[in-house]
């Protein structure tokens, strides 16, 4: 990753499936200039790749709290990863 970019995994829990997270996600990932995924999970949790500016990750990270209308997300977590190659774009996979 060069200087100023970051890349995270996020795992969201609480009422993230069924409320059109995954689309909200993508939406206001790309309306920050971020690139990465977001996929729903067996156990009822969303798992998204968040790469871009260090100061969009982190505004991301906060929006995840509130998601789209309908969402009651109970936790947050994330962990730094290495991308490797930055993804093109933003994409809901899975």
């Amino acid at each position: 990753m060069e200087d100023g970019r970051k890349a995270v995994r996020v795992r969201l829990s609480g009422r993230v499936q069924g409320v059109s997270f995954r689309l909200w996600t993508r939406t206001e990932a790309e309306r920050l200039g971020l690139s990465g995924w977001v996929r729903n999970e067996e156990d009822g949790s969303v798992t998204a790749l968040i790469v871009g500016a260090e100061g969009a990750v982190s505004t991301m990270m906060n929006r995840f709290w509130k998601g789209p209308t309908g969402a009651s997300v109970a936790s947050v977590t994330s962990q730094d990863v290495d991308a490797g190659q930055e993804p093109n774009g933003f994409r809901i996979i899975g």
